[in-house]
């Protein structure tokens, strides 16, 4: 069964909306607040050890009682089944979209194309199990005797991003294994990371699925040529793995067939972590940590699937950033995370979302009329409030914030985490309340200054207030906890995909630069330049080539 292709702005809801957001649109959060004295506690929800308050937001109970309309009209239930049952909703690429598989610990049956795709996910998790156990324990030893010590991830897009975000942010689990991670082309990085490693003591995880990623694959060979200007040639084999579905490639680079692990056509590149292509974080962590956090993801997974709309954690927050994208226009969201574990959380999410959602043909076929998708950004708390916070407060446009923050630390260091947690909280008080003229008067009353300097201070320490904010308590930072919130945003972008009527699970977008890429490269080496650019490309390509 295919995604339902409905086009929102023609539903009965999306016009109810229309109507709505003209009667609510220049209303204060705070009145909703003095005009519902439970508000609170109505727009909050508790699940296991998450705690999530959409109270601060510029919408009413009816506003959201329109949005689940919404949902239920573009029949979001139906796509929601047909994601789990494993139909081909990824269409344009004729694929099933099965992330979800990959941590159901329950399935016994699952089929892709006739085929049960369950065996295949735990032949593979014990194989990583295995290879995990063999590396962190010292069994597994490199070709001068020595174990282990030192990790390097070769990857790039849903090959780097996921796991390494996940590794940065369960550096408090990790063992004593030192992880890096290649990604870009720019040879200054690979050669920086270079510096630190030991080619006894290394082992490599070439992570592309075709094994031709023009990166990934630049990486991996000027690695494998930094290795062997020491090693033999046969200690690739015991140096380097792969995960690909290129094994003639892979054998072909040196790597021996038991060391390479699977990638499916089922789980696309940004939702991968999951899969093998997570190798790097059970070996940072160790294996019973990773199946932790996919425990975790399965959990949210249960939560999405089965619960109402109306207690839906990524279904409700989708439905608030529909609210704000396609009816205030917003075209940007922030996200704070009050733990600097997870200070590549929001990079992470700019590929999860943007590439997902970035789209501007409907699931018809037909260009669409309105707004989709949504510019995710973000740093972590404190130091964004010394950075960009500025701009959120007291700038021109309206850009909703989600903070994440956890009410135990991880060190314990109680006094740390009450600062941090008090400027957490600090922050959605201020966004929404502001401050008024009366109250910046009031503090003028304990300066120096003349009433002339006051007059013309006083507009430029008014805060409008009424910034929309959503605020994810969690209990503490886990792998399981982690686990969940990925699977939050992971459910809360599929969701609003499926109302934009756009495929989220195929990217386009990202080839037209890569091929035309590869026809720039070649000119290059040569004096014969047979493609026609545009003047400014013709003369970037000239002035490279006679400067470099």
């Amino acid at each position: 069964m295919s995604l339902p292709k409905v086009n929102p702005t023609r539903t009965a809801a999306w016009q109810a909306l229309l109507k709505h957001f003209e009667e609510v649109k220049d209303e204060k959060i705070l009145s909703f607040f003095e005009k519902n004295k439970n508000r609170a506690n109505d727009l909050s929800f508790k699940w296991e050890d998450f705690y999530v308050d959409v109270s601060k937001n510029r919408l009413t109970t009816k506003t959201l009682r329109l949005l689940l309309d919404l949902a239920e009209q573009i029949n979001l239930k139906q796509a929601i089944s047909s994601c789990f049952s494993g139909d081909k909703i990824n269409e344009t690429e004729d694929r099933a979209v099965l992330h979800t598989a990959l941590r159901n610990p329950n399935a016994n049956k699952l089929l892709v194309d006739g085929l049960n795709i369950v065996p295949q996910i735990h032949e593979t998790k014990l194989k990583i199990k295995a290879f995990t156990d063999a590396v962190v324990s010292g069994e597994k030893i490199g070709y001068t005797g020595k174990a282990i010590t030192t990790i390097v991830n070769i990857g790039i897009g849903g090959s780097d991003l996921g796991p390494a975000m996940v590794v940065d942010a369960l550096q408090y689990y990790k063992n004593h294994l030192t992880t890096y991670f290649v990604s870009n082309v720019d040879g200054d990085h690979v050669n920086e990371v270079v510096k630190k490693l030991d080619p006894e003591t290394t082992l490599f995880v070439i992570v592309s699925k075709t094994f031709t990623t023009q990166e990934t694959l630049s990486n991996a060979n000027t690695l494998r040529n930094w290795f062997l200007q020491t090693a033999p040639s046969e200690a690739v084999a015991k140096h380097f793995v792969a995960v690909s579905t290129n094994i003639e490639k892979v054998k072909a680079f040196g790597i021996s067939e038991d060391a390479i692990f699977p990638m499916w056509n089922w789980v696309g590149g940004r939702f991968s972590l999951w899969s093998a292509v997570g190798l790097s974080i059970s070996l940072s962590v160790g294996y019973a940590h990773f199946e932790s956090l996919l425990d975790g993801a399965y959990k949210m997974d249960m939560h999405f699937k089965n619960e109402s709309f109306d207690n839906n954690i990524p279904v409700i927050l989708a439905l608030i950033g529909i609210w704000y994208t396609n009816f205030f226009n917003a075209e940007s969201e922030a996200v704070i995370a009050y733990s600097q574990y997870l200070n590549q959380f929001a990079s992470y999410l700019q590929q999860a979302s943007m590439e997902s959602n970035g789209k501007s043909i409907d699931r018809n076929g037909n260009s669409v009329k309105y707004q989709t998708g949504s510019i995710v950004w973000g740093e972590p708390g404190t130091n964004s409030q010394h950075a960009f916070f500025q701009l959120i407060h007291q700038g021109t446009k309206l850009i909703p914030a989600d903070f994440i923050g956890f009410t135990q630390s991880l060190h314990g260091n109680q006094e740390h985490q009450d600062k941090l947690m008090s400027n957490f909280i600090a922050q959605t008080e201020a966004l929404l309340n502001g401050k008024t003229t009366i109250e910046v008067l009031e503090e003028f009353k304990s300066s120096n200054f003349s009433d002339k300097k006051q007059q013309s201070l006083l507009n430029f320490k008014i805060f409008e207030g009424n910034k929309p904010t959503n605020t994810i308590f969690i209990k503490k930072l886990t792998p399981q906890s982690l686990g969940k919130l990925v699977a939050m945003y992971e459910h809360k972008i599929f969701v609003q995909g499926v109302i934009w009527n756009v495929f989220s699970f195929d990217q386009y977008g990202v080839e037209l630069g890569k091929q035309l890429a590869n026809t720039i490269l070649a000119e290059f080496d040569t004096s014969n330049n047979n493609v026609t650019h545009d003047p400014s490309t013709t003369n970037l390509i000239a002035h490279y080539k006679s400067n470099k």
